[in-house]
């Protein structure tokens, strides 16, 4: 029901987000996951389109009004497969990384210097399977970004129960795997999205389908994971069905933040200073259905959640001090929320 990309702004001071103008016309099919280019020039949005409804995905590129803030649209390229669910720019900003959920495979795309996406330069199939007969017939990449120090280009593939790492050629726009192509995470997790600590060489990892949080040590030299400690994101009293959604970590580095959609709910987690692992604080209610997406503003003191099925972004302070949340008191109206993006100029 969601018409394209909707554009608030928001108080930092009180929370209070405030509608400002609906992005419809091209590019605007399904735009499920979006992200910014490092100049902040540039927005780039997946439109995920799904087996039955189009041949293949695209991304859709836009520029980014410097007085306004809003969104013109530039052009479109395939993703060379199907559900693109996520995005992101590797290093220089010369090319938009896009992960293929219902293909299992990645896609590179370069981008021009006035912002426009080119045909792609490689795409990539994973194979192989995973122990849920439901959701792990086959591979699914859920996510693709580079790693912290850019040297390396990370996938997350919920089908196979794998983080896999390549090397990007800059140049030809082309990825090959990394000396540790991949690390095995438990069966049947399904892996979805991960995050780095600012600052220590850990990377947290939500898993989709056991709805738990992976805490793994980061090889920067060979782009591999040591995985260290599995925590669940529930409390120890819920029975019901319940999928993990997206997972950050403050900026602060000393707490994880994960969402459950089912229990709807923000999972709070302290960060051992010494090892990186983590400690259960507490649940925070989303304050709505099916919390899908949440991010936390540059300064950490604010924390947004997107719930999908209650068509609301909600918003809430964070205590720099417990990692605790309060909800602000200031709920938007957005239909269909998946995803959002913090711009400021």
């Amino acid at each position: 029901k969601a018409e394209g990309i909707y554009i608030y702004t928001l108080d930092l001071r009180s929370g209070e987000i405030t509608y400002a103008a609906t992005v419809t016309g091209p590019g605007t099919i399904n735009p499920s996951f979006l992200t910014l280019a490092p100049d902040k020039r540039f927005l780039y949005a997946v439109n995920e389109i799904t087996g039955g409804k189009g041949p293949h995905g695209t991304v859709s590129a836009f520029a980014v009004d410097p007085v306004t803030h809003h969104l013109h649209y530039l052009n479109q390229q395939s993703t060379r497969g199907l559900a693109p669910c996520h995005a992101s720019i590797a290093p220089a900003g010369r090319a938009c990384l896009v992960a293929n959920y219902e293909s299992g495979n990645l896609c590179v795309l370069p981008i021009q210097e006035d912002g426009t996406l080119d045909e792609a330069t490689d795409t990539v199939q994973f194979s192989g399977s995973g122990p849920n007969p439901e959701r792990q017939t086959g591979p699914h990449a859920h996510m693709v970004s580079p790693s912290p120090d850019g040297n390396f280009i990370l996938a997350v593939d919920l089908g196979t129960d794998r983080l896999i790492a390549f090397r990007l050629d800059s140049e030809r726009g082309t990825l090959s795997p990394a000396t540790t192509p991949w690390t095995q995470l438990p069966p049947g997790a399904g892996p979805r999205h991960l995050a780095f600590h600012p600052r220590r060489a850990i990377a947290y990892v939500i898993n989709e389908l056991q709805s738990t949080v992976t805490v793994c040590r980061y090889d920067g030299q060979h782009g591999a994971f040591a995985p260290l400690q599995t925590v669940s994101t529930l409390p120890d009293d819920f029975s019901g069905v319940n999928l993990g959604a997206e997972i950050m970590v403050a900026p602060s580095g000393r707490f994880v933040y994960a969402s459950n959609r089912g229990h709807d709910s923000l999972a709070i987690y302290a960060v051992d200073a010494a090892t990186g692992q983590l400690t259960l604080v507490g649940h925070e209610s989303s304050q709505g259905v099916g919390p899908r997406a949440f991010i936390i503003d540059p300064s950490g003191a604010l924390l947004l959640v997107a719930n999908q099925d209650s068509d609301t972004v909600v918003t809430f302070w964070v205590d720099q001090a417990s990692g605790a949340l309060r909800a602000t008191g200031c709920v938007a109206a957005v239909p269909t929320p998946v995803c959002l993006q913090l711009y400021s100029a």
